[in-house]
């Protein structure tokens, strides 16, 4: 990826507050770009964002996506060249306890930002971030594809499934005759320093490793394609910075994973960072099963990432035991007083430049 091409552009990024956004807005402040990010008050205490004081280098709306009034005003404002959309209700249980939310963050909060695209003249670019849930999961043992139907099951699944739609009517409606690319991702599950979420396992590891007590894990056999938070953040960045430059060649959808290898069950993502945290701290952390069943979910989802390799040459670079090292050399150094700020800008930098 080249970084230089941030340098001086003006990037929005809506949900910048949140564990994705705040790796989003570290590499592009390292980069040069001029970032306004467009967000609710962080999500979680303590926050990544909050903590890296990053309001400081960019600029900071809080906001609603839901308020389209607020968001055209913040377009009109800082006339962005590309935009980013993270900005969701992004937990599949929190989406059975508020469905009506849910949908209302997730599809309206989309059809929003993409009146605000349609009406704001300086965007050039606008990638409308998604997840690997959008797809009507049926269970089987190879990677889903872009062209494959849409159709998630829970309220969080399928209101992303939705996002990916008005996005594509955006398309065909108007950003066709626009002179501004757009594209989809859809993402698998995001792991790395600094997520302080409920209802995660990483951030739950972290917690009990902190608290030393034993790891609490409600559903050890399902299977998920694990990647750090930089894999599909530098990914979303180079599908902006090739659309910006070629629409017809670029825009689209593309799936954001890991190798095929990285598909880990829960189980055995935990035990790998139980062997690392042991080994890095000498403490003897281990987790026992609670297996409560739960809401639906997925038991087993894979991506099959081709076309963004072929597209763009893409691949991904640290796989999941390096992925877990750093998982634990950034939480160490939070827990324990250390420059957790410069751990997170050197693993960018080792990530880009590497």
């Amino acid at each position: 990826m080249n970084l230089e091409f941030y340098n001086g552009k003006k990037v929005l990024i809506t949900g910048h507050t949140g564990f994705k956004g705040s790796w989003m807005c570290q590499l592009l402040i390292m980069a040069g770009a001029e970032v306004t990010g467009y967000a609710l008050q962080p999500p979680t205490d303590p926050s990544l964002y909050e903590m890296c004081d990053l309001s400081k280098h960019m600029k900071n709306v809080v906001g609603d996506i839901r308020d389209l009034k607020h968001l055209l005003a913040v377009f009109k404002e800082t006339q962005p060249e590309i935009v980013i959309h993270m900005a969701a209700q992004p937990l599949v249980r929190e989406s059975y306890k508020n469905p009506v939310y849910t949908y209302e963050t997730n599809v309206m909060g989309t059809v929003n930002v993409c009146e605000a695209v349609r009406l704001t003249s300086s965007v050039k670019s606008f990638v409308n971030v998604t997840t690997d849930k959008v797809y009507l999961n049926k269970e089987w043992s190879w990677g889903y594809r872009e062209n494959e139907e849409l159709n998630g099951y829970d309220p969080y699944s399928n209101s992303k499934s939705c996002s990916e739609l008005v996005t594509s009517s955006y398309i065909n409606s108007f950003f066709n005759d626009l002179p501004v690319a757009v594209s989809t991702a859809r993402a698998g599950n995001v792991i790395g320093g600094g997520d302080f979420a409920t209802d995660r396992i990483i951030p739950d590891c972290i917690r009990a490793a902190g608290a030393g007590k034993d790891i609490i894990v409600r559903n050890p056999y399902s299977t998920r394609p694990y990647e750090h938070v930089l894999e599909p953040i530098v990914a979303y960045l180079m599908i902006a910075q090739a659309q910006y430059n070629d629409k017809d060649k670029y825009a689209g959808s593309y799936n954001v994973g890991p190798n095929e290898t990285d598909c880990w069950t829960t189980g055995d993502l935990v035990t790998l960072f139980c062997n690392k945290w042991n080994a890095k701290t000498g403490a003897n952390i281990k987790w026992v099963n609670r297996y409560d069943g739960g809401p639906h979910e997925a038991n087993f989802l894979k991506l099959d990432c081709s076309k963004l390799k072929v597209a763009l040459g893409w691949k991904p670079r640290w796989d999941v035991e390096k992925t877990m090292e750093k998982i634990v050399e950034w939480s160490d150094a939070y827990l324990n007083n250390g420059d957790f700020i410069e751990v997170m800008k050197n693993q960018i930098k080792e990530f880009c430049e590497g």
